[in-house]
């Protein structure tokens, strides 16, 4: 074999490898949709709300690409890699006014768990407030951050305040490159409960995603609910689609990154599916 073949033949393989990595990544993308609708069309098209990434601002860092695990030669239901840097809390470029309107709206599919919505109305677009998620593999302990999306966070500690995310598991890990993310908040484990209601999204354009940062998961624009994902590692193929409402601090990360690093049970791909360490939120309480 020529030289000149041989290395026509090692470029053609590593631009086939290529193409299935970014495939892979889209794929995972795509698919942080919380319906069962969204979960057929990842294995027929894949869901369009990841497809398009938006504009790539500098207010907002994401995660360092340190790695604090290195499985590489290990199985594809696990993380390669883990980044160990937390991103900057994100930050709106332009302040939101002092009171912002809330509504929150009747929807077509019943509640997964009796639930009230909150009281539409002005709501206060400053302030911070704790929550402490007390689970099956330890406290999670989250900032929630009126500034960045005040509707979104009068949601959760409302639904916080009536007891409905207790007794809940995390139904659903991503551990592959570009989306690692454990979401929660859906009493059926089906991943395609809710409230039985839905508000707007409460996103800008600058808006990134990395460890540590707490998010709203939907089916699409203003599909808000009571589902929402803890980005835990690498969330760089995310665009600016789901609202960020708050932080978790690192030693409440370090107990998700143990569940990771168990693995999952693929159910949308190797990367994608239930824990393989199940995560149950026993109770979750607001500080006083």
């Amino acid at each position: 074999m020529s030289k000149r073949t041989h290395e026509q033949q090692l470029a053609a393989r590593k631009a086939k490898r290529q193409a299935e990595r970014q495939a892979e990544r889209a794929r995972q993308r795509r698919n942080l949709a919380i319906t069962v609708t969204a979960v057929v069309a990842v294995v027929a098209v894949l869901v369009g709300v990841f497809v398009i990434f938006g504009p790539k601002g500098n207010d907002t860092p994401v995660a360092g690409d340190t790695p604090s695990v290195d499985a590489s030669a290990g199985p594809d239901n696990k993380p390669k890699s883990i980044p160990t840097a937390l991103a900057a809390a994100p930050k709106r470029a332009t302040a939101l006014p002092a009171e912002v309107s809330c509504s929150y709206k009747k929807g077509a599919e019943p509640a997964s768990k009796k639930v009230n919505p909150p009281a539409d109305g002005k709501t206060k677009a400053s302030g911070t407030s704790k929550v402490s998620l007390n689970t099956s593999v330890g406290d999670l302990q989250v900032t929630l951050d009126s500034a960045l999306a005040p509707c979104t966070v009068k949601n959760f500690l409302s639904l916080v305040g009536q007891k409905y995310f207790d007794n809940t598991s995390c139904h659903r890990l991503t551990v592959g490159e570009g989306l690692q993310v454990l979401q929660c908040g859906d009493p059926s484990g089906s991943g395609s409960g809710g409230p039985g209601y839905s508000f707007a999204d409460e996103v800008y354009p600058t808006l990134k995603y990395g460890r540590g940062i707490l998010a709203m998961a939907n089916s699409g624009p203003n599909t808000n609910g009571s589902q929402f994902f803890i980005v835990y590692g690498d969330a760089s193929g995310l665009g600016p689609q789901y609202t960020a409402f708050g932080t978790l601090d690192e030693p409440s990360l370090k107990l998700i990154d143990k569940v990771a690093q168990a693995g999952v049970k693929p159910q949308n791909g190797p990367t994608d599916g239930a824990p393989i360490t199940p995560v149950k939120i026993n109770t979750a309480t607001a500080a006083a």
